[in-house]
């Protein structure tokens, strides 16, 4: 396909001639004729936008071949045409950050690459803090982009007015400076990458509307268009706002949970000094706006309180046209505008755009293959940073399709972290509300959405909130925080936001406190449930084939294991018991639900006696945690539950009270001691007025998730999603044991854990407690802080909390030595990990702090902090 034909199928915009700078956007008459429909491609592409543009482009240049691309419209004519065209890095997770990093990279030589002109500026950017909450948070992405090579400054008020002529500095506190932040046109790379691609053989057809996907066994076989079908592989929903619509229009229905809103800018004609074309992106989220210089002027949108959300009823036009102006609710960004740059009270309006964006239930952009269909792709739900993200995210998703998995962990954006529980369209309208303020909102750690919440609960939900607990949610499971006394002030303590020693400090202690000494009782029933069940045994052969440790033991025992993918990284962290020969009950983490039972589903056999079943509903899990657990339920079950009774991973179906069937397993989550009762949901309430009734007597009490969360990390305790994830190993984490090396069977992730065993492993996981650190002053870490070793970048932190037992901060995390020769990996060693003197970076200053590979002794763990320091550091030379 040669550049006239891309050219013509792209627009003058002459509503907006400033964001679009190149003469190949060229009118279409109507008498341009579309291509002829192939019958037949590899992949077919849905989505003419800079996100599909973006996927046909790196597909391309990964060799892929017979590739059709499909846009309803005109190319570009979506809300790429609309974009503001700011790439800034400045975003709030990892992988976020990488992608709009490759894009800026990418954007910058794609005109060299193509000839087309992509209107790139590197202009820098500049996020502005108000006060020392959010100068805080800033220091905290400063200290995690520059892990990623990325160059940032912290910088004083008065640079700002250096940097940038209009900005008013009278209540700024500080601000973090990006250099190589840029501007681009959208429209204009979003041709530079479909004359990229044409010229790698992709097909380009526009005005062809996608109808629905042929779906046959649960594999992608076709795509329906308004001109005919094309039969094909693989399918990709990069059709943004209309994404969710066509996933419900196909013949197999798959989940894309986004929703659209209004969403503002303000375009300025020239100001009477004109500003320079590099003149700073400016970022003030906590005035809701930005601003970045357009022909002269500027151009100027935000992130109101009080979004509009469109397009709940379904579909509307095929190309995205301006909408509605609306003066009044943009107000208050334009008096933000006007505190932020005073001058600008006598510029001259040149328009106000009012453009639709889709948004996701938790602000991260949905990205991977659904889980029920073989070969559908999705990349959508961009949450206003479609262009800063589209050149990573398409980059990533063509590794993906390519080599079965990206280059990067994405698993934040994977769309398996989502189930058709969040595709209700009250859900979606309701949420995309609260998330489209929150994109400036100052987020400190652990803070929770408001909207869609109650939707998945425990039968004890009502009778644990009267008792004073405060919930969080995850994969819509309400769980419980922890649990406020009688007698304390709720209000204050659900508003407590903070970097530092939270109002929950001293509750959360004494529920720590009360697991160590008698005990407590978790509601843990979000967690992931499944039964694998067959006649003979399919069923323990299928695990053996995905699980690295061995299931091949004795009715009744637990064992834990982690799923591996072929080079060795942990797809599921479960726990696996054997009810009966032929029958295995499977425990994975909440957010697990969807993404392990496709991944079981994947390796399955198509065999009418093996069958997978979701039981996560079926069951309530109760977690007793503590010393006097045993009495508990002793006097509950009149059986004895002393060790030499009930050894350590162990499983039992017992009575409790009056209730049976109880499933109760020798093992905690935390390295405590204690039992996990799953009872059938019937008899939860019973069970647990029971335990609660008895349980008086030992002092018993509720605990919630961050009493466990402490537990689990001063004991070393790595939780999937946190610490674990596709690219972690059981070698790099400490768990080979775990691993059945000696057992003639194979499994996935065999080979490369073999080899990692011969080679060596280049990270590790180790344990670092911070010293010099006051805890009542400093500032907490919570996770993703850099972590150096001899001031040296090591590695950063996964999780973190602080140990009521240590009286100190526990950060888990990974460290690696520097490469070798040629940038080749070295091998980590125990001395690596023993003689090197660490610090953990919290948002700028650093905490020395001792690295273990172990958890540290009992008998450490009963001294004080201040009469222990000696103690401590000989401990840590041996």
């Amino acid at each position: 396909m040669n550049q006239t034909l891309i050219d013509s199928m792209f627009i003058r915009l002459l509503s907006l001639p400033g964001l679009s700078t190149s003469p190949h956007c060229l009118a279409v008459g109507a008498d341009t004729q579309p291509l002829p429909l192939p019958g037949q491609a590899r992949v077919v592409i849905c989505g003419g936008g800079i996100v599909g543009s973006s996927v046909a482009f790196h597909l391309a240049k990964l060799g892929w071949t017979d590739i059709v691309l499909l846009e309803q419209g005109r190319l570009g004519a979506g809300t790429t045409r609309l974009c503001a065209g700011i790439v800034s890095v400045a975003k709030p997770i990892s992988i976020e950050c990488q992608m709009a990093n490759y894009s800026n990279n990418l954007y910058k030589h794609l005109e060299e690459e193509t000839g087309v002109k992509t209107g790139y500026v590197k202009t820098g950017s500049l996020c502005l803090a108000q006060n020392q909450d959010r100068f805080l948070s800033l220091k905290r992405l400063a200290s995690r982009l520059k892990v990623m090579g990325i160059s940032c400054n912290i910088i004083k008020p008065k640079e700002v007015a250096k940097l940038h002529p209009l900005v008013n500095i009278h209540d700024l506190v500080g601000a973090l400076h990006l250099p190589a932040d840029s501007v681009v046109s959208s429209p204009d790379v979003n041709h530079a990458l479909a004359v990229a691609a044409a010229g790698h053989g992709v097909q380009i057809l526009d005005r062809t509307t996608v109808q629905q996907v042929l779906v046959e066994k649960g594999q992608v076989t076709a795509v329906q268009t308004d001109r005919g079908s094309i039969e094909c592989e693989y399918f990709v929903n990069c059709a943004g706002q209309w994404a969710y619509e066509l996933g419900q229009a196909s013949e197999a229905k798959v989940s894309i949970p986004l929703h659209g809103c209004e969403h503002f800018y303000l375009l300025t004609k020239p100001l009477q000094e004109p500003l320079s074309p590099g003149t700073p992106v400016v970022i003030d989220m906590d005035g809701r706006i930005y601003a970045r210089p357009w022909q002269g002027g500027l151009l100027s949108g935000g992130f109101e309180k009080n979004p509009k959300p469109i397009f709940t009823e379904g579909r509307n036009q095929l190309e995205i046209q301006n909408m509605q102006e609306d003066w009044d609710h943009f107000e208050p960004m334009l008096s933000a505008l006007l505190r932020r740059m005073p001058s600008l009270e006598s510029a001259e309006i040149h328009q106000l755009v009012n453009c639709p964006e889709s948004f996701t239930p938790d602000m991260r952009c949905l990205m991977g293959e659904m889980p029920a269909v073989s070969g559908y792709y999705v990349l959508a739900g961009m949450n206003s940073s479609g262009l800063a993200f589209a050149g990573g995210a398409g980059k990533y998703l063509a590794e993906w399709m390519t080599y079965g998995y990206p280059t990067a962990n994405v698993w934040p954006l994977d769309i398996k972290r989502f189930g058709n529980l969040q595709s209700s369209r009250t859900f979606l309208r309701h949420r995309v509300m609260e998330v489209m303020p929150l994109l400036y909102e100052l987020k400190v750690p652990r803070w929770d959405f408001q909207t869609g919440r109650q939707l998945r609960t425990s039968p004890l939900y009502d009778r644990l909130d009267t008792q004073g607990a405060r919930w969080m949610e995850k994969h819509g499971f309400e769980r419980p925080k922890y649990f406020v006394p009688h007698g304390k002030d709720l209000l204050s303590l659900d508003q407590s936001k903070t970097f530092y020693k939270p109002d929950w400090f001293d509750i959360v202690g004494a529920e720590v406190k009360c697991c160590k000494e008698a005990v407590c009782v978790i509601d843990m029933s979000s967690f992931t449930k499944f039964e694998l069940t067959s006649m003979n045994s399919q069923a323990l052969d299928l695990l053996q084939h995905l699980c690295a440790n061995d299931l091949d033991v004795p009715v009744g025992h637990i064992v834990h294991t982690g799923m591996l993918n072929e080079r060795g990284g942990y797809e599921n962290d479960c726990s696996v018991v054997r009810i009966s020969k032929n029958n295995f009950f499977i425990v994975s983490p909440t957010d697990q639900q969807v993404h392990c039972w496709s991944w079981i589903k994947k390796h399955m056999p198509s065999d009418p006696h093996l069958h997978l079943e979701d039981v996560s509903w079926k069951y309530t899990a109760l977690n007793l945690i503590g010393p006097r657990a045993m009495d508990v339920l002793a006097e509950l079950s009149y059986v004895s539950m002393t060790p030499d009774h009930f050894p350590s991973m162990f499983c039992k179906e017992m009575s409790v009270g009056y209730a049976n069937g109880i499933r109760v397993m020798s093992m905690t989550h935390t390295g405590e001691p204690g039992f996990m009762l799953y009872i059938p949901i019937e008899y939860a309430l019973h069970v647990y007025n029971e335990v609660m009734s008895v349980g008086q007597k030992y002092g018993i009490r509720n605990a919630g998730y961050y009493a466990l969360r402490s537990l689990r990390i001063e004991k070393f305790f790595a939780f999937w999603g946190q610490d674990l994830d596709a690219f972690t190993t059981p070698l790099q984490c400490g768990r080979e044991f775990r691993v059945k090396f000696d057992k003639d069977t194979d499994f996935l992730g065999r080979e490369a854990l073999l080899q990692q065993r011969q080679d060596g492993v280049s990270r590790r996981f180790v344990m670092l407690v911070l010293e010099d650190h006051d805890t009542e002053l400093d500032l907490w870490p919570w996770w993703g802080e850099p972590i150096y070793r001899n001031g040296l970048l090591a590695g950063t932190t996964t999780s973190s909390a602080y140990s009521y037992t240590l009286e100190r901060h526990v950060c888990l995390g990974f460290v690696s030595p520097p490469p070798g020769p040629e940038g080749l990996p070295t091998p980590i060693t125990p001395d690596f990990i023993n003689r090197g003197d660490y610090e953990v970076d919290i948002a700028g200053q650093r905490y020395p702090a001792k690295a273990k590979l172990y958890p540290f002794s009992s008998l450490f763990t009963q001294q004080k902090r201040r009469k222990e320091d000696m103690e401590f550091s000989n401990l840590q030379g041996k």
